[in-house]
This record gives C-alpha cells, sequence and structure tokens, in this order.
C-alpha cells in the first residue's frame, strides 16, 4: 500500500463493521480473526485522516464522517465486483455501443428491425443513430465515426465488408386526385412521362436520380423533372402537397402521408432498389459482431 491509497480488504473490513456494529462479528462474518481485522480499519482511518468509528464496549458506532464514507465504500465495492462482470459481457459482444449510419427510408424497414433485435437479444448495447446519406455514411465509416452503415451502394474495397440485406421496388406516388390515379388501370412509365415528375438530387441523392433516370431511358420516355430533393421522405412530402409525382421505393408507403397514394408500375422492373450495411473489415467491436450476427 502506497501512502494515500486504501486497499479492498480495508473496504471490505470496514462495511463489514459498520453493517455489523462490532469488530468481533465482523470478523467472524469475514472468516478471519479480529485482531487483523482491527489492524485493517486502524489503517484505513490512518490513510484518510479521520475517524470511522467511536468504539464502546459493546461494539463500534460510525462517526458522522464515517456514515458518509460508507456509501462511497459500498459504491466502490459495488463498482469492483461489477467491473469484471461488465467486462466480459463486452468482449462478448453482449455489452457496449455501437453507431449506426442510415438513410430514411432504411429508418422506417431494416434499421427498425435491427432496434427490435437488439432490444431482445443485446439489451446492454446501446444503438447510437446517426441518419445520413450514402456517401457520409461511406466517409464516416472510414473515418471512423460509425462503425456500421445502411447504405444504398458500395465500393469495391478491401476496406469494406458488406451484405444485401434488403431489396425494394420503385412505385408511384401521386396526390389522390391527380389523373394518374383515376386512369382506371395502373399507370405504365409512358403515362407518369406525361405529367410533372418530383426527383431526386443528382449529387445528394444520385443512387435513386440514377434509378429514376434509368427506368425512364429504358422506357424510351422523357419526363418533365420539376423538383431535385435529396431525401425520399421529402420527396414524398413534395408529392403530398401537390406538386407533382414521383418514384419512389414501395417501404416509402409507411409513410401514410393523407393526400398520397401509391400506385404499383407494371413496366417497373422489380428488387431494383437495394440495401446494404457496410462495415470496416477489421473492426474489432465485439457488440457489432454480435449484432451482425443476429441480423
Amino acid at each position: 500500500m502506497t501512502e494515500g491509497s486504501y486497499t479492498l480488504d480495508q473496504l471490505r473490513g470496514f462495511v463489514a463493521v459498520a453493517e455489523e456494529g462490532h469488530f468481533g462479528r465482523a470478523a467472524t462474518r469475514l472468516h478471519m480473526t479480529q485482531p487483523p481485522l482491527s489492524r485493517q480499519v486502524q489503517r484505513l482511518e490512518r490513510t484518510i485522516g479521520f475517524a470511522l468509528f467511536t468504539r464502546n464496549a459493546t461494539g463500534a458506532d460510525l462517526t458522522p464522517a464515517g456514515r458518509v464514507f460508507l456509501e462511497e465504500a459500498r459504491r466502490l465495492l459495488t463498482a469492483t465486483e461489477m467491473a469484471p462482470l461488465r467486462a466480459r459481457r463486452v468482449a462478448a459482444g453482449t455489452a457496449g455501443t455501437i453507431r449506426i449510419g442510415f438513410t430514411a427510408v432504411s429508418a422506417l424497414t431494416v434499421l427498425g428491425e435491427w432496434i427490435k433485435i437488439a432490444a431482445a437479444e443485446l439489451p446492454e448495447v446501446d444503438l447510437v443513430l446517426s441518419e445520413m446519406v450514402t456517401h457520409a455514411q461511406l466517409d464516416a465509416l472510414l473515418a471512423g465515426e460509425i462503425e456500421v452503415g445502411l447504405v444504398r451502394q458500395v465500393p469495391r474495397s478491401e476496406i469494406l465488408d458488406s451484405r444485401l440485406v434488403a431489396t425494394d421496388t420503385l412505385v408511384l406516388a401521386a396526390p389522390k386526385e391527380h389523373p394518374l390515379t383515376r386512369l382506371g388501370k395502373a399507370p405504365s412509365l409512358a403515362d407518369i412521362a406525361e405529367h410533372d415528375v418530383v426527383t431526386y438530387s443528382p449529387s445528394e441523392a444520385w443512387y435513386f436520380y440514377e434509378l429514376v433516370v434509368a427506368a425512364f431511358r429504358n422506357a424510351h420516355v422523357k419526363p418533365r423533372y420539376v423538383q431535385h430533393i435529396s431525401q425520399v421522405h421529402t420527396v414524398a412530402a413534395v408529392v403530398n402537397a401537390g406538386l407533382g409525382v414521383a418514384l419512389v421505393p414501395s417501404s416509402a408507403a409507411t409513410l401514410a402521408l393523407p393526400n398520397l397514394e401509391f400506385l404499383t408500375i407494371p413496366d417497373m422492373p422489380r428488387d431494383t432498389v437495394e440495401l446494404f450495411c457496410t462495415w470496416r473489415t477489421a473492426q474489432t467491436n465485439p457488440a457489432l459482431t454480435a449484432l451482425l450476427a443476429r441480423v
């Protein structure tokens, strides 16, 4: 023991005496004799610089300072006992923190399932969530700011691992009284191209921008683009306000905006909207490993 420090054995001895109110009974509880226990408490008092007990013929009573110190001693002993258990849980991946990036639409589908699984099977793992577009997530992954992302496309890289976690199909989002909702049939891409189309930003939402452009190009039609917006849920809100129609993932139907109707498009290829989870190949977070094994 160095000057100014005390041992866990001294704290345990002090707590036992405080709880028993008697050195002899405390020594019996600790499976030791009374003299060594008395010496432990005396050394503890010398180290901290004040008396913990007033001794009397019937036992030992805590001083006012001793009562305060008892609370701290119990807290320290509890923390000491819990530390190995907590460390074992972190090492096993059943406790810890995972920083997750996600796109807005993935929050409506895959992210929600991840949160449910983590709550049920990894309740001591904290999820720190950050909404970002795909390219921002990839930058954050490489910078170590997040540990896993839900992204639309993953570049070929030895630094990142990934797997496909969901697919979706583009459908038409239109205001409820729009002419395309009263055709008497499902609208084709050619039908849609005759109306104002709200689409995606070629820089901030390049993945969806390219999907929409390719869909109309393959149908040999040229729509009238009237807005370029970065987020799917904002596109849906603009269409809900009556500023045009849009192609959105079918999962966006869960937004349930009051003036919005979703229609399938017969000539739209299915499952072209892909969602991947991606993480650094060299990641060392056991909690992330545990989560990925469950999703």
